[in-house]
């Protein structure tokens, strides 16, 4: 595998090399050809690759520089398999999105019950205690109650925004343009 290129204007093209097309795909996966996973390390040298254009908007392009030419109903399969992998991960991260903004409304809900609590409980002790004792009791239950908050506003502030630019970028792969470049091994 060889680091990206940087093509004309509106396109990134990022060339791999393997000896054979097999190369690209998980060999354990026994689904047909065009809905198989691609293989881990393959995954990570394309999107690790596409990482490095996240900023500019092109167009993806996948040199593949092979040196065993494949049959050629697989070679003909390679663009729309990679395009179909690539929109599936999308998908899951899309779903991974939505269950992370269902369980941040939930936590929120949470938090706000029990800082409410707090604070009520807080206000209760201090009305009918005495002095510094009164005092450590509310807020302890002051500081445990924004201590709730935490998950929730972690979720609102930080956690979506991954997600959000992974999905972003699978989509971009998922639009991914593949040219097959057949070299074989030079002889001496």
């Amino acid at each position: 595998m060889t680091t990206p290129a940087h093509p004309a204007h509106g396109s990134a093209t990022i060339s791999l090399r393997l000896r054979e097309l097999a190369q690209l795909f998980n060999s354990m996966d026994p689904s047909p050809f065009h809905e198989r996973d691609l293989d881990a390390d393959a995954e990570e040298f394309i999107v690790g690759s596409a990482l490095e254009h996240v900023k500019d908007d092109s167009e993806f392009h996948l040199h593949i520089h092979l040196v065993e030419a494949p049959p050629p109903e697989k070679a003909d399969g390679v663009e729309e398999s990679l395009q179909h992998y690539f929109r599936s991960r999308s998908e899951a991260k899309e779903r991974e999105f939505r269950q992370l903004m269902r369980r941040g409304r939930f936590s929120l809900m949470v938090g706000l019950l029990f800082l409410t609590a707090c604070f009520f409980i807080g206000e209760l002790v201090a009305r009918l205690g005495y002095g510094t004792a009164a005092d450590l009791i509310r807020e302890s239950l002051t500081i445990g109650g924004w201590v709730a908050m935490w998950r929730p506003l972690e979720i609102y502030l930080y956690d979506w925004w991954p997600l959000r630019d992974e999905r972003r970028l699978l989509e971009r792969l998922a639009r991914v343009r593949v040219k097959l470049i057949i070299r074989p091994p030079k002889t001496t």
